[in-house]
Formats: structure tokens, C-alpha cells, sequence
């Protein structure tokens, strides 16, 4: 027999996970009738910042595929769409461990102002998506001359 060294945080967690299951089984039965639970909780975790001229929304998502990943603006949301695949090539009886969440998300923010969605670009490197949102001109500070 293996001893495990006990970690409060994991049990607190667990026990969390158990209370949440309760409620949703309650208020949400259909919700077990998808095959993957990671469907309902995965969530990557974002930065939004703004520098000079761009309001800057880091995500991180890894070992997706660009393809996979859409961004959407509309009504001053700025919505980032995409789904990750399991990892087929392993047999499910031969996993030891498996933390990696798989699955649809979907995350909306919105902006502070009305943008020009033609003028927003993102890139995917390295397992995080960076999409620049270009402020609008009202929004740039600017330097007012004194006389």
C-alpha cells in the first residue's frame, strides 16, 4: 500500500466538487447525459489589460489548434469560442492519472467601448491566444498643448 501525504486544499476541493454534483444532479439532471463533464467546467484563464493603443485579451489555451479557435465581436462583446479533443491514442484503461480538461468553452467579456471589429487581430503562439483590440481614437490619451 502506497501512503499518500494528505493535503488539506485537495480534500477541500473534493469535498466542493461533491457539494456542486449534488446541486447540479437536483437542479440540472441533464446534465449527466453528456459523456464528457468537461464540457460544462472548463473555463482557460484570461488576462485583459490595455497598453497605448489596444485593450489586450491574453488566454491561455493549450495544445489546441488554431482552426479550432474562433473570436467573435459583437454589441462591444468580444467572445472567444473553442473546443480541444481528448487524447485518443492512449486507451482509457491505461491511464495512471489525467488532469488535462478537454471539451467545449466559451468566454465573453465586454469591452469598454464601441471598437472596430474589421481593425482586431489575434495570434496563437505557444499555447495562448493574444487578440488586440484596437481603442477607439476618443478612448487614446492624448497631449494637450498648454499656451
Amino acid at each position: 500500500m502506497q501512503l499518500m501525504k494528505w493535503n488539506p486544499k485537495r480534500d477541500r476541493l473534493s469535498m466542493r466538487q461533491n457539494m456542486n454534483g449534488l446541486f447540479d444532479d437536483f437542479f440540472f439532471p441533464t446534465r449527466r447525459l453528456f459523456e464528457d463533464e468537461g464540457l460544462w467546467n472548463w473555463n482557460p484563464a484570461v488576462d485583459i489589460y490595455e497598453d497605448e493603443n489596444n485593450i489586450v485579451v491574453k488566454a491561455e489555451i493549450p495544445g489546441m489548434d488554431k482552426e479550432s479557435i474562433t473570436v467573435d465581436v459583437k454589441d462591444r462583446v468580444l467572445t472567444l469560442k473553442g473546443e480541444s479533443s481528448d487524447d485518443k491514442e492512449v486507451n482509457e484503461e491505461r491511464y495512471f492519472r489525467k488532469e488535462r480538461t478537454y471539451g467545449r468553452f466559451e468566454r465573453a467579456f465586454t469591452l469598454p467601448a464601441d471598437v472596430q471589429a474589421d481593425d482586431i487581430t489575434a495570434e496563437y503562439k505557444d499555447g495562448v491566444l493574444k487578440v488586440m483590440v484596437p481603442k477607439p481614437e476618443e478612448q487614446k490619451p492624448r497631449q494637450i498643448t498648454v499656451h
